[in-house]
């Protein structure tokens, strides 16, 4: 295995990484935002307010993006699994 296969490898990792945990954080972020602008004008200051609209976004963002996160996770898995193969064969 050469040099530049692994760091190939490594930079694939990192945007695969980047790209199925982007909506995600993308969700809790927009949620949180929104929450704290609403906790803001309404002057609500109850800390847990905050927590349960983020987790069921979340949720619901895994159930709309896990499909796609998942196959995109298991392609780079492959991909591994065949250059390694490659590399012992």
């Amino acid at each position: 295995m050469t040099m530049e296969t692994v760091i190939g490898l490594a930079e694939n990792a990192v945007w695969v990484i980047l790209l199925t945990s982007g909506p995600l954080l993308i969700i809790a972020l927009g949620t949180g935002l929104s929450v704290s602008i609403f906790q803001a004008t309404t002057q609500i200051q109850e800390q847990t307010l905050a927590f349960v609209p983020k987790i069921i976004a979340v949720l619901v963002g895994v159930v709309l993006f896990g499909p796609w996160m998942l196959t995109k996770v298991t392609t780079f898995a492959g991909d591994i699994f065949e250059n390694l193969i490659r590399y012992i064969g």
